[in-house]
């Protein structure tokens, strides 16, 4: 469950490899289509000449579609459509319309969520955009997009529902917001007395829309996977990766700059994974065996992520790098870590 396309893979993309890998079924929902981004269009990559998309809500969204695509079949090894995707609010629940939203065609009986945008607070620390308009995914009534996915969640039954803690990664409110979200759609879809709100949503031919069909059948036995990462483990890689001879050149060539690893980390990293006693359990994906393709899906979200490398052989906790619009050079940890929550 993710808040705009790329994060897929910013967050999640190991896990996505490592099950498409696996011959496992997966699905990403996207909440928005990230229309607010800001557009980096790096000569020499697919994103070159594109600036003019920013700014552009529709246009960059629509564009950022097929950077999703492209990603995804990436991260499947190049088998497209072995990773499914599907945007929230095209998930049918409801033909009434919804305060908070605007409107379009899409199949959902008119609603449309659309990205929040934000501002960078700090190095990889984001927070609300200042003109954050009223048909922002963070301003629709919580259980609106909740009820939407617990629907979904009802019908495809996972063992699995992965998305960030709640602090949304990095504090961007469409992060946060999807988190609380995903929580909220657990506990609707367990809960035996709840019903989609608005009746049955149906296909032009009277049945049941796809997905839905399953819906008053209550789902309970799912784990949710928080993304994050041990505060340790970041400042590590942080340092680390400054001292690298080659993210060194290529930060003094293209005028970017390193993380400092002892100021304050976003809310995804965090101190206490290894000493907590109880709670959730903690799950660790190697990125080894899947480093090439999540390189490749990042270099796909070519208006959003720049620099994507892959070492040629991981260096302690840092397999790679990347940079997003804030022109920092981010490390990519060998491993993603997961906070697991048991079935409700």
């Amino acid at each position: 469950m993710h808040a705009h396309p790329d994060d897929e893979t910013l967050s999640t993309g190991g896990l996505l490899a490592t099950w498409a890998a696996a011959g496992r079924p997966a699905l990403v929902v996207t909440c928005t289509r990230g229309e607010r981004g800001e557009v980096i269009a790096l000569p020499g990559t697919t994103s070159e000449g594109l600036a003019g998309l920013e700014g552009d809500g529709p246009a960059l969204g629509a564009y950022r579609e097929t950077e999703l695509a492209g990603a995804l079949a990436e991260l499947a090894g190049g088998d497209v459509g072995a990773i499914e995707q599907t945007f929230l609010d095209a998930v049918p629940f409801s033909d009434a319309p919804v305060a908070g939203a605007t409107h379009g065609s899409d199949p959902s009986g008119g609603v449309r969520y659309e990205d929040s945008g934000m501002a960078w607070a700090a190095p990889g620390v984001a927070g609300p955009a200042p003109d954050s308009p009223p048909t922002a995914f963070a301003r629709v009534p919580l259980d609106e997009p909740a009820g939407r996915l617990a629907m979904l969640i009802r019908a495809r039954r996972p063992a699995v529902v992965a998305t960030y803690e709640p602090g949304g990664g990095y504090g961007h409110p469409d992060h946060v917001r999807t988190h609380a979200v995903t929580v909220r759609a657990l506990e609707l879809a367990a809960d035996p007395a709840w019903r989609p709100d608005g009746g049955g949503a149906q296909a032009a031919d009277g049945e049941p829309a796809p997905g839905v069909g399953r819906r008053d059948e209550p789902w309970a036995g799912a784990e949710l996977w928080q993304a994050v990462a041990r505060a340790a483990e970041v400042r590590e890689a942080r340092a680390l990766l400054a001292d690298l001879p080659e993210a060194g050149a290529l930060a003094a060539a293209a005028g970017l700059t390193f993380a400092d690893p002892w100021e304050d980390l976003p809310p995804f990293a965090k101190d206490d994974l290894d000493t907590a006693t109880s709670g959730p359990e903690v799950v660790q994906v190697d990125i080894g065996l899947v480093a090439d393709r999540l390189i490749a899906a990042l270099r796909a979200h070519a208006t959003q992520v720049q620099h994507a490398t892959v070492l040629p052989r991981p260096e302690g906790p840092v397999v790679g790098w990347y940079a997003l619009s804030n022109d920092v050079l981010a490390p990519i940890l060998t491993t993603e870590t997961y906070l697991v929550t048991p079935p409700r």
